[in-house]
């Protein structure tokens, strides 16, 4: 958090509702008022979950095909092998690509459907999309093998589902990869060799879609008096707003017993140090982690979001910073796109994001991160932990514990920030460089100073309050490059 974040006459009004989360409701499909609807039945039920599905074809003509100058080319007459040539043995490759692509796809809990024998008939393309379009899958992934049959892996991949993974491999096209695939909207396009590093990114960013199209965030704020349902339009999340009173009743309904107090030690033993924060208010960490896990279940949600900078000694950090480790994306402030942004990239990247408020030492060209909620399992719930310090939330009496998350220098990093509304979404690539000590900087209990790659001036990529700070390669940034192509967002950053 930042001085001006709390502070709205710092702000033109743009900037205060941004802060606010206010923006973020651009994006939202407002249904009714609870109440309006007869009233939510508490508990809620989680969504439904299943998983996503893909279709999976194979464009080749078979050997004897082309020898007998059958296959449906313009070369047929001369029973020309056009690239990849009669050395490429596509059968055997079609066995390769099924079994890792059946890896990947099991690894990642995806549905993947293959086409029993590859395609080289224009009457079999069209049959392929007729049964696609009767079964409808998530998306299709089309394996092209073969130089002429480009434009079919276009049709393909723009009829057969809301979306596809177009897999040319390096070698079966000829000169330049066609520009209506390579700068497609609305896919992935993929061109090189056995990179399934690549198609796994792509299944990703499938699963992703799938999985927050049936999630559900809840909202804890001071706006609503009754719950309000909305959904968010281009990613389809559910969203529930509640009263902020809810939270603070239930957090003042735990006792600290012996259970509870005995968590609180335990995380205090965890930490390298704690610094002027006394035990009452680790107990109160603790306090503040059951309500939150209370109210997630009582809404039956995948994520939440609370208006905390005022909670005083209930503010939730602790939970905040624990949860996010353990995948329950959980955002600060209610700010809905740092909340999005965190549950997408729960599924792009199986691990946590540190939502921050930036900073820029303009003499060195560097990135400035601080707040509050830091997760020290950056690396996902089985990835190693950072070493933490507690110490005081660094902006209000009384001082409630919060983290201070040691990150390891030359570590990479990706920031991102999901623009709902504005159908955006910015990703750039960096390295860590250190942890820096407070004093001499100030900031919050967390803080992070990076190198941004390829950027000139690094405050050209400040996108407002709140990204998302990730510990991911630039591999893995690729996933959100995926995405955005596939669900049609403008990407916005260095990747």
């Amino acid at each position: 958090m930042c001085e001006s974040c709390s502070n709205p006459f710092a702000l033109d009004r743009r900037e205060f509702l941004a802060a606010a989360g206010v923006l973020g409701a651009a994006g939202l499909v407002r249904r009714a008022a609870a109440q309006a609807a007869g009233g939510l039945a508490l508990p809620l039920a989680p969504r439904e979950k299943s998983p996503a599905k893909v279709m999976v074809c194979f464009l080749y003509p078979p050997a004897d095909v082309v020898n007998a100058g059958q296959n449906e080319d313009s070369w047929a007459k001369y029973h020309w092998f056009t690239w990849p040539g009669n050395q490429f043995e596509p059968e055997q490759q079609e066995r390769k690509f099924t079994d890792k692509i059946r890896q990947i796809a099991d690894r990642l809990g995806v549905q993947v459907e293959f086409q029993p024998q590859g395609i080289w008939q224009e009457a079999k393309v069209r049959e392929f999309i007729e049964r696609a379009k009767a079964s409808r899958p998530d998306a299709a992934l089309v394996v092209n093998f073969w130089n002429t049959f480009s434009k079919w892996s276009h049709q393909i991949a723009t009829e057969a589902a809301p979306t596809a993974i177009v897999y040319h491999s390096l070698g079966s096209n000829h000169q330049l990869p066609p520009d209506y695939l390579r700068n497609a909207e609305g896919l992935f396009y993929i061109h090189s060799i056995e990179n399934w590093d690549e198609i796994e990114r792509g299944l990703r960013a499938v699963r992703a879609r799938k999985m927050l199209a049936q999630s559900r965030m809840l909202r804890v704020s001071g706006r609503v008096k009754e719950p309000e349902l909305s959904t968010e339009e281009r990613l389809g999340v559910d969203v529930i707003e509640v009263p902020a009173a809810e939270f603070n009743d239930e957090f003042d309904a735990i006792k600290p017993d012996d259970a509870l107090i005995r968590q609180a030690m335990q995380f205090k033993q965890q930490a390298v140090r704690v610094m002027d924060v006394v035990d009452e208010y680790i107990i109160d960490a603790m306090r503040a982690h059951k309500a939150v896990g209370r109210i997630i279940e009582r809404y039956g949600a995948d994520a939440i979001t609370i208006e905390c900078l005022q909670l005083k000694h209930r503010k939730p950090c602790i939970s905040f910073a624990t949860n996010n480790g353990a995948l329950t994306p959980c955002g600060c402030e209610n700010d809905f796109n740092a909340t999005l942004t965190l549950m997408l990239g729960r599924w792009l990247f199986d691990r946590g994001g540190f939502q921050h408020n930036p900073e820029f030492d303009t003499s060195e060209n560097r990135y400035f991160g601080a707040h509050c909620t830091c997760t020290w399992k950056l690396q996902g719930p089985d990835g190693p932990s950072k070493e933490y310090f507690v110490r005081p939330f660094f902006h209000q009496l009384p001082k409630t514990a919060a983290l201070d998350v040691q990150w390891t220098p030359g570590d990479p990093i990706v920031l991102a920030k999901y623009l709902s509304g504005q159908d955006t979404l910015h990703c750039w690539t960096g390295k860590v460089v250190e942890s820096p000590k407070s004093p001499p900087t100030g900031g919050c209990a967390t803080r992070v100073l990076a190198d941004i790659d390829k950027v000139d001036d690094v405050c050209s990529i400040y996108s407002g309050p709140h990204p998302i700070l990730y510990c991911a390669t630039r591999g893995e940034a690729r996933c959100m490059k995926a995405f955005a192509r596939m669900y049609r967002l403008k990407l916005e950053g260095n990747v």
